[in-house]
């Protein structure tokens, strides 16, 4: 067995380039590794086929404290503390603040796990891959659930399911929503604001990772922060050693609860969604975090899905990287151009990343959002045939648009196969329903 994303071998090819993109100076660390005969390389899955022999991972230890060593990368543009983001926010959003339509809070419920479970089966699948599956079973464009169904054999073969999920995510065999990372940390947020109040700290947020998050469901940044906290280290320590994935998508998932607690309210969203990134993420992996969680703030009261990306943008440090992406993505999406041709630009501005990355992906999500115009399924369907990280975009894509709908705006065809419930590993949340959660989610809007 290879464990992923934790072996020091396999961490460095990707420390090599996060730090690159970082502006870090890691020539000399390479010249090293590719000495002695290390992979230079990043698997996409994260494990290399076989272990690396003891000498070359004990060089790979040595390496990845040499770049954890290197001068941090430091910009004005790019800012790292709460306050210093905090800085750059308007004083004030025109958003109506308070109660929330409680249909509404079902749809973004539903609308989360209905794009997260049509991205399933093809996560890690490359972008033509999609495609070939989808005209292969007389499917393009995506339209609905995949299915495996008249699919054949050379096509399948090419384009294998992601296999952890596939089983219970085609549509051939869906029965409720399959757990899955995305809605465990949707879940998990949840037990923090219940148990731990508005006012829960990043520490809160670790204790329970480790009380109800099993360690073998969370991956890239937040399997190297849970090894960290097993090695003892606190927060936000635990984000910074060994951790190339710290500007990846893993905490750009987690934030969704935030603002739908926080409803018309995206400073307390996004301050909320910066403690719980800062236990894996930093920079752009904590901007993706915050803009997902002022977009769900907006997404329940908002009238149209420009206000919702309008204030998205307002928490993002204007001149960072992950800013202009979004901007950029945004402009694509609303041009009126041909969905393929904006995810030919897209992937022409970001295919040198890792499928995982959180600039790549949060670029297509701004560019599905402003191409669907706020239609749960115009939007979902793009942001997933679009490729990269499909079950986490579409999970995204579909909580906002969902939002702005309503639960019972949203079409059968999504919503049905869901049987309104869904699976977890979170303890004590498997098979719980939808529509338990959210009037969960409310209670926590009127306590406050």
């Amino acid at each position: 067995m290879r464990l992923t994303w934790v072996q020091p071998e396999d961490l460095l090819p990707h420390e090599l380039a996060a730090s690159r993109d970082e502006g870090r100076d890691v020539s000399a660390v390479l010249d090293r590794w590719a000495a002695a005969g290390g992979p230079t390389e990043a698997p996409v899955s994260g494990a290399s086929a076989t272990p690396a022999d003891p000498t070359l991972r004990a060089l790979a230890a040595k390496l990845l404290d040499v770049c954890d060593a290197l001068p941090a990368a430091i910009s004005p543009t790019e800012p790292v503390s709460l306050d210093d983001i905090r800085a750059t926010w308007p004083a004030a959003w025109q958003l109506p603040a308070g109660s929330v339509d409680p249909d509404r809070m079902r749809g973004a419920w539903l609308g989360r796990a209905a794009g997260c479970l049509l991205g399933k089966p093809v996560e890690k699948i490359a972008r033509q891959g999609i495609r070939e599956i989808l005209e292969a079973t007389g499917r393009w464009p995506l339209s609905a659930y995949f299915t495996a169904v008249g699919l054949p054999d050379e096509v399948a073969a090419r384009w294998p399911w992601n296999r952890r999920s596939a089983v219970n995510s085609l549509a051939e065999n869906i029965d409720g929503m399959p757990e899955d990372d995305d809605l465990n940390f949707a879940l998990l947020a949840l037990r923090v604001l219940e148990t731990r109040g508005r006012d829960f700290t990043s520490d809160d947020v670790a204790q329970a990772w480790l009380d109800w998050l099993p360690g073998g469901r969370v991956f890239t940044a937040e399997r190297v922060a849970y090894r960290n906290l097993l090695l003892g280290m606190s927060p936000p320590a635990t984000a910074l050693r060994h951790n190339p994935f710290r500007e990846w998508i893993g905490a750009q998932i987690r934030t969704d609860v935030y603002g739908w607690v926080n409803p018309g309210r995206p400073d307390l969203a996004a301050e909320m969604a910066y403690r719980d990134a800062a236990v894996s993420h930093v920079r752009a992996g904590v901007y993706g975090a915050q803009w997902v969680a002022a977009m769900t703030s907006a997404a329940l009261v908002a009238s149209d899905v420009d206000t919702v990306l309008d204030v998205g943008e307002s928490v993002l440090p204007p001149q960072s990287k992950f800013a202009a992406t979004v901007r950029r993505a945004r402009a694509l999406g609303a041009s009126g151009a041909d969905w393929e041709s904006v995810i030919d630009e897209l992937y022409a501005e970001h295919g040198h990343l890792h499928w995982v990355h959180v600039r790549n992906n949060a670029a297509l999500v701004a560019a599905a959002l402003a191409y669907g115009r706020g239609d749960l399924h115009r939007s979902i369907c793009a942001v997933v045939s679009g490729g990269w990280d499909t079950d986490s975009t579409g999970a995204t894509v579909g909580s906002i648009t969902g939002a702005l709908t309503g639960a019972t705006g949203l079409p059968e065809q999504w919503t049905g196969p869901l049987r309104g419930r869904l699976r977890s590993s979170i303890a004590g949340f498997d098979g719980v329903g939808f529509d338990e959660l959210a009037s969960r989610t409310l209670r926590l809007v009127e306590s406050a």
